[in-house]
């Protein structure tokens, strides 16, 4: 038994559609959790048991954990006005700990970042509490892996309109700093490879890189050539950034978080690992942009 968190995410809706394929050559039963069974698409209702409720629940979380095997774990994001990122990060995944070992869960994979060992990484804000959760569940003992991941390229989805209409998107890094990015369909993929072969033990992290590492400038020509239209990238300051966040009723815990993990991608959070043949995800920004990108803003 397989149960996966988050289902109807950019990652756990593409993880799920990838395990419904495999699973019924090995043998393999899906669980998922969901605060609306309705958000789901029929076939999986009727393919999957279904748990609804919120996983960050402990009587959710002791059902749902009953004879499984493995568990994809994602955190949702921070609620706005959470009083902490230790709350919303260690503190949603507490119960979940404590129910892997009441139930003997074999093997968990979980949604992380990267930055583990970096300088920065003691002050990166929602990664710095990332990394904590990872070191919570790994105390558990269970056999744990954590997706170590830099930006998603699906964030961008986030700047439709502004792409569209304007020609423009924005982030804080400097326009030439180069770093890796990766879709969220290889991190899926990464995913279920592991909760599909269950050879590994022990704890460590997998790294999920892209192929090449890009800089908002490298972006920003790809972008343009995909749409056939020109795309430029403006860099915003980190008092711009918080303005814009705290305008948008994000408290101040959730903010400051951003701002220091935003802070520390730009002085290098996700240059600490090399990309290898097992580090590198397939997906290219131009694939992306033509598969997942130009599709949307044509829409």
């Amino acid at each position: 038994m397989i149960v996966i968190t988050a289902p109807t995410g950019n990652i756990g809706s593409r993880l799920l559609d990838i395990l419904l394929d495999e699973t019924p050559t090995r043998g393999e039963e899906l669980r998922v959790i969901v605060r609306d069974p309705a958000k789901l698409p029929d076939a999986v209702r009727t393919r999957c048991d279904v748990v609804t409720g919120s996983h960050g629940d402990a009587e959710v979380v002791d059902r749902a954990f009953a004879g499984a095997d493995a568990v994809f774990w994602l955190v949702p994001p921070p609620a706005p006005r959470t009083p902490s990122l230790d709350a919303a990060y260690s503190g949603f995944t507490r119960a979940a700990a404590e129910a892997f070992t009441a139930h003997a869960v074999g093997h968990v994979v979980g949604v992380s970042a990267l930055g583990g060992g970096t300088p920065v990484a003691g002050r990166a804000g929602h990664v710095t509490a990332s990394l904590a959760m990872d070191d919570l569940i790994a105390s558990t003992g269970v056999a744990y892996r954590a997706l170590a991941n830099p930006t998603f390229m699906d964030n961008l989805l986030r700047q439709v309109a502004s792409i569209r209409d304007d020609g423009v998107f924005t982030d804080i890094v400097a326009a030439d700093r180069k770093a890796p990015l990766a879709a969220t369909r290889d991190i899926a993929t990464a995913a279920a490879g592991l909760l599909l072969d269950r050879s590994w033990t022990g704890t460590g992290e997998v790294p999920v890189l892209g192929p090449e590492d890009l800089s908002a400038n490298d972006m920003a020509r790809i972008m343009s050539d995909v749409l056939g239209r020109p795309v430029r990238y403006e860099r915003q300051s980190l008092d711009d950034f918080r303005t814009a966040l705290s305008g948008h009723g994000v408290g101040d815990a959730v903010v400051q978080g951003y701002v220091d993990m935003m802070r520390s991608k730009d002085d290098g959070l996700d240059d600490g690992v090399q990309r290898t043949l097992e580090t590198a995800s397939p997906t290219t920004f131009r694939e992306w942009c033509e598969e997942v990108l130009k599709p949307v803003v044509q829409a």
